[in-house]
């Protein structure tokens, strides 16, 4: 029975590595995942899911008013489809996340959706809110602070590494914007006086 699975983390824990680990996998077994990714994200190509060590994968690229249901459901009208891989999914809509939970349950399709947790505020990303929400297993991947402590936050930097306490919720960037801490090292950042 198909399952809706959100893998979530702060930055730099390797969601784009698991993923294009588990189309392999399946790929391996003469199976076919559809890879997908948020149009938002072009910082190594359009239509591609690259990881920092370098995999890399074609996707279809999605963004905030695609009907994700009506997109793989022609799809696996097409050629039939034995799992969806979704990268970026922190920024799924609502509604979209509705839409993936009637892959799972009507289409049978496996989701495996992979995406940061919260913003450089400490606050949910609407897609990765809805999956906390409504996904059947939910698998935190683990990185870790400059102390050693689990990274479970993110925060944002200026040119000069000082850190950015307001602003829009998404910025594309790597690690010259984006520096993954422990909450004790979050806080110290973010909240102090």
């Amino acid at each position: 029975m198909a399952q809706l699975y959100f893998y979530y983390s702060s930055m730099n824990a390797g969601k784009s590595t698991a993923l294009l680990q588990s189309a392999y996998n399946y790929e391996e077994r003469d199976m076919r995942p559809f890879i997908m990714s948020a149009a938002l994200d072009d910082r190594y190509g359009l239509g591609k899911v690259t990881s920092r060590i370098g995999l890399a994968a074609e996707a279809q690229l999605f963004n905030g008013k695609d009907d994700l249901f009506s997109i793989l459901k022609i799809e696996n009208l097409k050629k039939p489809l034995d799992c969806i891989l979704i990268d970026e999914s922190q920024f799924l809509s609502r509604e979209q996340v509705k839409q993936l939970t009637l892959v799972v349950d009507q289409l049978n399709i496996p989701v495996l959706c992979y995406g940061i947790r919260t913003d450089f505020r400490g606050e949910l990303f609407p897609g990765s809110q809805h999956l906390l929400a409504w996904a059947d297993k939910l698998v935190e991947l683990k990185t870790v602070c400059y102390c050693g402590r689990k990274a479970t936050m993110v925060v944002r930097m200026d040119g000069d590494g000082m850190v950015i306490k307001d602003g829009d919720q998404v910025v594309i960037g790597g690690n010259d914007q984006y520096q993954s801490l422990c909450r004790r090292h979050f806080s110290e950042h973010m909240w102090s006086a």
